[in-house]
């Protein structure tokens, strides 16, 4: 849903580009009614599709669910009204979630650098999916990742955003619960705790195993590891920020430029390298230079990813 929230906002442009003779803009519909609208929509899907999905991972042999916990969560036990998607995607896209979703609270479970790369390394032995080619992208992408939620700390303060520590779920469990669901509104119960007694995925990695790759110097490792440090010594900010939102609401608006620019700087760079092929220049001269003219849109897609 986090691309999701970028084509809305590309989607209302286009609707309201032309004023009057925009369907949207003559209707005065605002683009933060477009977000909320498809939003509750969203909403009203996944609730109503509750029951199909408790059926399906009851049928389901390949996921590794404890049976008391989909009990738990069953409708049976009581209705629900609240959902969860535990994406880490979603670092990068909270300010576009956060406008379909207007009242939606953000959980950031912050956890060491140095498990995080352990874990996403070796995350194949466990589930038989490479999900990094090295160590350096490993730092990197947790470094972009927390940079995000700390950045959404910042902007939106600590009723909207929770910071949890994941050695607080495992070493007091019960005290780091109680404390989550205090800043969600729900009331707490030991039956809570079970699911955090059996780790999963790549949190079975053993804590011993270690990586040779020389990336583990790299610049990038050594800011992860500076971030790292000084999160686990600061505490998250109480108070909103209206200058971090406002930074956040214009990281937003380029990631939309750029992705509602994408097909026609892609086109222009087709035409750009017929035209050097069609100029008679040797093939690899061609490509050399049309590189020249195609490397821009690269570095804009590197900063926004």
């Amino acid at each position: 849903m986090g691309d999701f929230s970028v084509n809305v906002a590309i989607a209302h442009q286009i609707g309201a580009a032309r004023g009057i003779y925009s369907v949207l803009s003559a209707m005065d519909i605002r683009d933060d009614e477009l977000f909320a609208t498809f939003g509750r929509s969203i909403n009203d899907l996944i609730l109503y599709h509750r029951k199909d999905l408790e059926r399906n991972r009851e049928t389901s042999r390949q996921l590794k669910i404890d049976p008391r916990w989909l009990e738990a969560a069953s409708t049976a036990k009581g209705p629900k009204g609240r959902w969860v998607d535990g994406t880490p995607e979603y670092s990068f896209y909270i300010c576009g979630l956060r406008k379909l979703f207007p009242d939606a609270l953000f959980i950031h479970i912050f956890r060491d650098v140095r498990t995080v790369v352990r874990s996403m390394l070796n995350f194949h032995r466990v589930e038989g999916t490479q999900l990094v080619a090295d160590e350096e992208e490993a730092y990197r992408y947790w470094l972009r990742a927390v940079s995000a939620c700390i950045e959404a700390e910042r902007a939106y303060g600590s009723k909207v955003v929770y910071r949890i520590r994941y050695a607080d779920l495992i070493d007091n469990p019960e005290s780091a619960m109680r404390s989550l669901l205090g800043f969600l509104g729900e009331s707490y119960t030991a039956s809570c705790l079970e699911p955090l007694a059996q780790r999963i995925n790549s949190s079975d990695v053993p804590a011993d195993l270690t990586s040779d790759d020389a990336a583990a110097n790299s610049a990038v490792a050594e800011s992860a590891i500076r971030l790292c440090a000084e999160v686990e010594q600061s505490p998250q900010p109480v108070e909103a920020s209206f200058a971090a939102a406002d930074e956040m609401e214009v990281a937003f608006q380029e990631r939309v430029k750029y992705v509602a620019d994408m097909d026609g700087a892609y086109q222009k760079a087709q035409e750009i390298i017929k035209t050097l092929h069609d100029s008679g220049l040797p093939s690899g001269l061609a490509t050399e230079a049309a590189s020249e003219f195609t490397n821009p849109y690269a570095a804009i897609s590197s900063q926004r990813s």
